[in-house]
């Protein structure tokens, strides 16, 4: 897959140090760690790469080359000095605008205002702690819908006709041209998951709370939203979270005990794994298109492939309840609170009487069970025209996360790979489970990608 990209957007490639763009950021760490390579070095190879590519993909809100030189120098200095490396050190990396990074452009979710952040949110310290090097923000949010079929909005760079989903659409866009090794991304209802499934990449949903998050310039308590990694490789996303996951007492919301190992047994492979299939939920089938019967097949081809790894994969008929009446709801009244009014009482109560029931209902699927998989999303990526048309319907929402808003209202953990190709566009497999089992899930993506 990687190849493909790298034919796609070859013209538009550095003429040295090719094979870095692709090259996982593990990998590259290791080879500043051993001095291989130097953080000068590699930030300059992807600003070469932004700069290449920016003007036809428009992923980024901003992109901050002379700070990301700045920080490419420190973290040089660090090698030099042989002081001790984070897990990212001198890896470029770049962050979904509704992240705060110091000095960078960010937007308020509540408002789709723009400014520029007086200070960094938690994930942006952590990244930082960690040595990576922050190079700029993408676009994200409402406004990635209200570019219309302008390219103006993040392109697919699979196809610069269609689009990379929405709200962590900049990220997808980035990672997926291989503008940096790693995007950090938000998911409220599928938003790190859907532009995965559409770029081809892997992208993680965590347990809520798992990765604290506090951002000083917005207070509201973001019920059903995550931070995680989209990335090219399992093992990154895997490191990723082992530089985002943990308590912080800023965070009122978040999980306090330790976050496992993301690493030790990802290589264990999926023998003796139990899992369900599922083709769309029982209920999604209502939001299926022409194309999702072939979306569909091929997903479910690709994970019953996991059959041969060793792992058990049955079928399950049970007939899910829809998530996304009682998703509005709860966020209506996240943001209802935050803009200091009072939520509806009766539907606040309903919303979560209808979680309970979709609650008990994973659960007794999962009972015995690992994961439940699915097709991410029962469609490609959509033209520009496509998705403009598609968001007059106020309905669109939850025919776009028809598969992923279960996740979020569950606040449990849940993954997109990448499964393979329809009509020339990457179609995603969807991984759910229960709360904590991320290094498990990271073990079975790890497991899916190498068959």
């Amino acid at each position: 897959m990687q190849e493909q990209f790298e034919t796609r957007l070859a013209s538009a490639a550095p003429a040295t140090d090719a094979d870095l763009t692709w090259t996982p950021a593990w990998r590259i760490r290791e080879l500043i760690a051993a001095r291989d390579i130097s953080p000068v070095e590699v930030t300059e190879h992807f600003l070469q790469r932004i700069e290449a590519l920016e003007p036809k993909l428009h992923a980024f809100r901003m992109a901050d080359f002379a700070g990301a030189r700045e920080q490419a120098q420190r973290a040089q200095a660090a090698v030099l000095a042989r002081e001790p490396l984070g897990a990212l050190h001198g890896v470029p990396v770049v962050l979904k605008e509704f992240f705060a990074v110091k000095g960078l452009a960010w937007q308020d979710i509540l408002t789709a205002t723009h400014t520029v952040a007086d200070r960094d949110c938690l994930e942006a310290e952590r990244l930082r702690a960690a040595g990576a090097v922050l190079v700029g923000t993408t676009v994200g949010g409402l406004m990635a819908r209200e570019f219309g079929d302008s390219d103006r909005q993040p392109l697919n760079p699979w196809n610069t006709l269609r689009v990379c989903g929405d709200s962590s659409t900049g990220s997808a866009c980035a990672q997926a041209a291989g503008m940096t090794p790693i995007a950090i991304a938000g998911d409220g209802l599928g938003s790190t998951r859907l532009p995965a499934a559409f770029c081809g990449l892997v992208g993680l949903h965590p347990t809520r709370g798992r990765v604290a998050s506090f951002d000083w310039s917005q207070m509201n308590s973001r019920l059903l939203s995550t931070t995680g990694p989209l990335a090219r490789d399992v093992r990154d996303a895997a490191t990723v979270m082992s530089v985002l996951a943990g308590p912080d007492g800023r965070d009122i919301m978040c999980l306090p005990d330790d976050p496992p190992d993301y690493l030790a047994h990802l290589d264990d492979g999926a023998a003796g794994m139990r899992l369900v299939w599922t083709d769309d939920f029982g209920y999604a089938a209502n939001y299926a298109s022409a194309q999702s019967p072939d979306v569909i097949s091929a997903v479910r081809q690709a994970a019953f492939g996991l059959r041969a790894a060793g792992a058990e994969l049955e079928v399950t008929t049970e007939a899910f309840e829809d998530p996304n009446p009682a998703c509005n709801v709860i966020m209506a009244s996240d943001r209802a609170l935050a803009m200091r009014s009072e939520p509806p009482r009766e539907s606040v109560i309903g919303a979560r009487e209808a979680r309970l029931r979709i609650w008990q209902t994973f659960r007794q699927v999962l009972e015995g069970r690992d994961f439940i998989l699915s097709p991410t999303i029962q469609v490609v990526a959509p033209t520009r025209t496509e998705w403009a048309q598609a968001w007059r319907s106020p309905s669109y929402m939850a025919t776009y996360s028809a598969h992923t808003a279960a996740a979020n209202l569950l606040g449990w953990p849940a993954m997109s790979v990448p499964a393979g190709l329809v009509n020339g566009m990457p179609v995603g497999l969807q991984i759910l489970g229960r709360p904590n089992s991320e290094p498990r899930m990271l073990q079975l993506a790890q497991a899916f990608l190498s068959l």
